[in-house]
């Protein structure tokens, strides 16, 4: 964050930003720490929470940085972000716990034995896909949003748009139930649900370029749908293995974020050339395979 505040070229600017995603790895550390932590009968409540927070953080970083943004530049977004992130290392020095997880396998085998639970574990991968191409929405969603917000008829400036990461929170926020359904045997049935209410989100989307009431009503059902499943897919995976709950997270969560990007590059190729209605295309196209896959695989769990 240091670096990306005070570079002076655009090649450090990459380097701060390359760092920072590295290291962003932390907070996937700590959703399998708080499942081991967790009694069973309440694990799916305590990574609801544990998501919740962190989904949460992602879209109000988007009010605060619009806001940063118009008072200060950018530049102050990763000034206060720094900060923040000092507080947050002395928070977790001073109130983590202390947790040894035994196992036999040096670093190695356990980063390759990341790829063979993946190639041997059918749950896994249908979960893996599902969250996959259900981040490729949410980045579909949000990476050219900001596009259309700043262009006519809305006009927003960058202040405004941040403030739209308020109405994402609140789908986000509603999604912590998705993990106590879980913990009572409904996993499948909150993840057809929230697959079906992903696709019909695009619906709404769709209509957001001429009414901004509908596309308040996508956001937050999208980002309801979006974390219900995801929070049902961590805690489906973390009870099938509980000693490889951080190997599992590694294998989730990397297809997690490969969604993530994919959705970002096909959103912003397809603004450019096709425009909102692409976008909306694009985002329910996404949604049908997501449901085709899971139909699929649906036996597995």
């Amino acid at each position: 964050m240091l670096i990306t505040a005070m570079a002076p070229t655009l090649s450090l600017m990459i380097l701060g930003t390359a760092l920072t995603g590295l290291f962003s790895v932390v907070a996937q550390i700590l959703v399998p720490l708080a499942a081991s932590m967790a009694e069973p009968e309440r694990r799916g409540k305590v990574i609801g929470m544990i998501m919740s927070g962190l989904l949460l953080g992602i879209l109000l970083a988007r009010t605060v940085s619009g806001a940063l943004a118009s008072l200060g530049g950018w530049r102050t977004i990763y000034w206060v972000a720094s900060v923040l992130m000092i507080l947050m290392a002395l928070t977790l020095w001073r109130y983590l716990p202390r947790y040894k997880q035994d196992t036999q396998l040096n670093y190695p085998q356990l980063l390759g034995s990341i790829f063979t639970l993946f190639f041997h574990t059918p749950m896994l991968r249908t979960r893996a896909l599902v969250g996959m191409f259900g981040f490729a929405n949410f980045s579909i969603l949000w990476t050219s949003m900001a596009f259309l917000l700043a262009s006519p008829p809305f006009n927003y400036s960058e202040g405004v748009i941040g403030l739209f990461g308020l109405v994402g929170a609140a789908g986000a926020f509603a999604a912590t139930r998705a993990g106590q359904l879980a913990d009572r045997g409904k996993a499948r049935q909150t993840t057809m649900a929230g697959l079906i209410l992903l696709l019909l989100s695009w619906l709404a989307i769709g209509f957001g370029q001429h009414s901004l009431i509908a596309l308040i009503v996508g956001i937050i059902v999208l980002d309801l749908a979006v974390q219900g499943v995801h929070i049902t897919n961590q805690s489906v995976i973390y009870k099938t293995m509980p000693e490889a709950r951080n190997r599992l997270t590694a294998g989730y969560m990397t297809s997690y974020f490969i969604g993530g990007a994919f959705g970002s590059l096909i959103s912003a190729s397809v603004y450019q050339h096709a425009g909102w209605n692409g976008v909306a295309i694009a985002g329910a196209v996404t949604c049908i395979l997501n449901l085709l896959i899971w139909w699929n695989g649906r036996k597995y769990g």
